[in-house]
């Protein structure tokens, strides 16, 4: 684990959104290929922009309740969260300036 937190359907609406800046959130899997390629991308994003905005990453598997409640049919989904609510979303495995681009139009 680096500069992203664990999420949990029983810690999003804490750590989500009650949050006072932005979060980015991974919906990811174990099993999932994509996913895996595009974790460190997730993690430098989440240390370039620490402080700035969260970096919140969740299991599907393990919290099946938060990504039914909004939608998340394929993964890796990305969705960026401001006052506590989704303001943008990426699915698929992306280029690391889609991220930056998508986190930058939230700031």
């Amino acid at each position: 684990m680096g500069n992203y937190i664990e999420l949990t359907d029983g810690s999003f609406k804490k750590d989500v959104l009650e949050s006072p800046v932005p979060v980015l959130v991974d919906f990811w899997a174990e099993w999932c290929a994509p996913c895996r390629m595009i974790a460190p991308v997730i993690e430098q994003v989440a240390g370039e922009y620490a402080g700035k905005i969260k970096v919140g990453k969740m299991d599907v598997d393990a919290n099946p309740d938060t990504p039914s409640q909004y939608g998340i049919t394929g993964i890796p989904t990305m969705i960026l969260f401001k006052n506590g609510s989704p303001v943008e979303k990426i699915v698929g495995a992306v280029a690391k300036n889609k991220i930056v681009e998508m986190v930058n139009n939230a700031l």
